[in-house]
């Protein structure tokens, strides 16, 4: 891969170069298997098993035999909780004790990241720019950067090193923008954004990780 890219500023004029680090972006150490296995513990671990029944020990109602074992013609049931019966227990549906979380070590999530971030540069689907502010929060501001880097219409993730508020405020507004802090980058949100536009500062703090 190459070892360099370019930075650019807000109407898309290039003003320097940034060498990349080798240990991150690098097309031997793509790893496609991690890449998932990462994306599913991601999902799993924010799974909210919602979904309950209640066996017949659980269901409301009396425990008394409904009627004599014998004599009666009918089948020999038990009480109204019964599994066959309506509004009774059920038996073989969802619970919510179940657990749905994964774990990963950190080397392997770490190289995942790199494969996406690396795919995701040789692809050309990050745009690098230079660090810049806001005097005041303003949507129409931001939308017109998007426009002269040409992704106004690209759903992009904006990774900026830390907070700004000014710029926060100025970009969440737009429908098609979600904000990242460069330490929260994880394999959902780089994997369903088509674009990632990552501030240099941004870019400065995972190179050198």
């Amino acid at each position: 891969m190459w070892y360099t890219v370019d930075i650019y500023d807000k109407t898309w004029k290039i003003v320097s170069n940034l060498k990349l680090n080798d240990e991150i972006f690098s097309d031997d150490k793509i790893n496609h298997n991690l890449i998932h296995e990462y994306y599913l513990l991601q999902t799993s671990n924010a799974r909210n098993p919602i979904a309950h029944t209640k066996t017949r020990w659980e269901v409301a109602g009396s425990g008394k035999k409904l009627y004599r074992q014998k004599g009666t013609g009918n089948a020999r049931v038990w009480d109204r909780r019964s599994p066959i019966r309506v509004g009774g227990g059920v038996v073989f549906w969802p619970r919510n004790e179940r657990n749905y979380t994964k774990s990963m070590n950190k080397k392997s999530k770490k190289l995942a990241l790199s494969s996406i971030l690396t795919l995701k540069a040789k692809n050309k689907n990050i745009v690098w720019l230079k660090d810049f502010d806001m005097k005041e929060p303003k949507t129409k501001e931001a939308l017109n950067i998007l426009t002269n880097i040409w992704l106004n219409k690209e759903k992009t993730l904006f990774v900026l090193n830390e907070k700004n508020l000014n710029l926060i405020k100025s970009f969440r507004n737009l429908n098609n923008v979600k904000y990242l802090l460069a330490d929260y980058l994880n394999p959902k949100d780089l994997l369903e954004y088509n674009k990632i536009l990552f501030l240099e500062s941004a870019l400065n703090k995972i190179n050198t990780k």
